[in-house]
């Protein structure tokens, strides 16, 4: 089954259809980190990551992983031994900090752009997270807590993301 962004505000998986935000600079194939664009392709989905001091631990067949405090995923263009990782909190590296005082990161799942082979520079950090005001992203894919839960019930570990 694959999740598909065709559009800047629609997500569908099989018969359901879920408003979305996109990159506040749309779609590009030529992804650079910190350009407000999502990564055109076909790629899979890591864990579900959620604040257990927030929400109640959702039903999915993803592997589930509380969110800590001490959690960044690394988009520091110097470090090729973490780039686009999860890390514990370094103060020498650059990283987008997963516990966050708003609620976009209550639930994420990253997408597994620049994954394997990671290219210092291409783009970290690109995740499906909450929004309310579907306002653009930075390059992740924002949908609101209802849709997210729905989702997160009909997806699992094999199931892939197209973005148009």
């Amino acid at each position: 089954m694959i999740i598909t962004v065709k559009n800047k505000d629609t997500l569908t998986f099989d018969d359901f259809k879920f408003k979305c935000c996109v990159g506040k600079k749309g779609f590009t194939k030529n992804k650079v980190e910190g350009d407000k664009k999502t990564p055109i392709g076909k790629y899979s989905l890591e864990n579900l990551y959620y604040r257990k001091d927030r929400k109640i631990k959702p039903f999915t067949k993803l592997k589930v992983l509380e969110i800590k405090k001490n959690m960044e995923w690394c988009n520091d263009k110097r470090e090729k031994k973490n780039y686009n990782k999860l890390i514990k909190f370094n103060s020498k590296l650059k990283g987008e900090k997963l516990y966050r005082k708003d609620y976009k990161y209550d639930f994420l799942i990253p997408i597994k752009y620049n994954w394997k082979k990671r290219v210092l520079g291409k783009g970290s950090a690109i995740f499906i997270h909450l929004t309310k005001d579907f306002k653009p992203t930075a390059g992740c894919i924002g949908i609101n807590e209802k849709d997210f839960i729905i989702l997160l019930k009909l997806i699992n570990k094999k199931t892939k993301i197209k973005i148009l």
